[in-house]
């Protein structure tokens, strides 16, 4: 059985998880473009992310996809979609409902894809989405890698520039390992008995804010500012009806 939920701790004892294969870079269509989809297209279960440039300033335009990493069990390739767009064969490897494609919060990234050719998405499996029928609450990649395959995935390339002109050695291990591990975790997946989270497991009760005795909240105002003054009791004064004349001068007359 998987843990609920794990440790920050707990993850940084753990030993490094990265990619073990060959990482190829496409920037263009040709001979390794081509490689690429044939590979591609003889897998059943392929690791799925993307990448983007990220903004630090507000009100800063959004940037689109910069990186897309398709990852089998020894080759990953990096598709620059940012400057070479979406082709129609990368197109078909997204659609083809018999290539699973596994990563993570996949709604988000499918959309980012499609600003550069629409497209119909099959086959995609978001691990945020079955993780708890393996009895597990955690949604990012880092403690999904942590708890499943008991590996720490680097994250210090992340808020690097995916729109770089050369991406650097450590920005396509990054790259590459994010997309391969979310197939490795699908697949020891596949392999364990399930568990799954109960409701209250599932969105267990917040804790509430603790709440001041009423007996410090009636001191309060003498603590700030002295000896707390009783509230005074307006009076009413209630007005006399006014006689009618003529009843006034009866009783003059009497």
């Amino acid at each position: 059985m998987y843990k609920i939920s794990i440790l920050p701790e707990e993850i940084e004892k753990m030993p490094l998880g990265s990619f073990p294969g060959k990482i190829t870079v496409i920037d263009k269509n040709g001979i390794d473009f081509v490689r690429a989809i044939a590979y591609l297209g003889t897998q059943k279960i392929i690791g799925f992310d993307t990448e983007t440039r990220p903004v630090f300033s507000p009100g800063q335009r959004h940037n689109h996809v910069a990186l897309l990493q398709l990852s089998g069990a020894e080759k990953a390739y990096l598709f620059r979609v940012g400057s070479m767009g979406m082709r129609k064969l990368l197109c078909a490897v997204l659609s083809n409902p018999r290539i699973l494609k596994v990563g993570a919060a996949v709604h988000d990234d499918v959309r980012g894809l499609q600003y550069y050719r629409k497209f119909e998405e099959r086959g995609f499996v978001d691990l945020q989405k079955i993780a708890y029928e393996w009895g597990i609450r955690d949604k990012s990649v880092k403690k999904l890698a942590a708890n499943i395959l008991g590996v720490r995935i680097s994250k210090s390339q992340q808020l690097s520039n995916w729109e770089a002109d050369e991406l650097s050695a450590a920005q396509q291990m990054y790259a590459a390992t994010d997309a391969w591990v979310c197939r490795e975790m699908y697949l020891k997946l596949l392999k364990s008995e399930k568990h799954p989270l109960t409701p209250e497991e599932l969105n267990p009760p917040q804790p509430q804010p603790a709440q001041a005795p009423k007996e410090a909240q009636q001191a309060a105002p003498q603590a700030e500012g002295g000896e707390a003054k009783p509230k005074k009791r307006r009076r009413r004064h209630r007005r006399k009806a006014k006689k009618p004349a003529e009843a006034v001068a009866q009783q003059d007359n009497g």
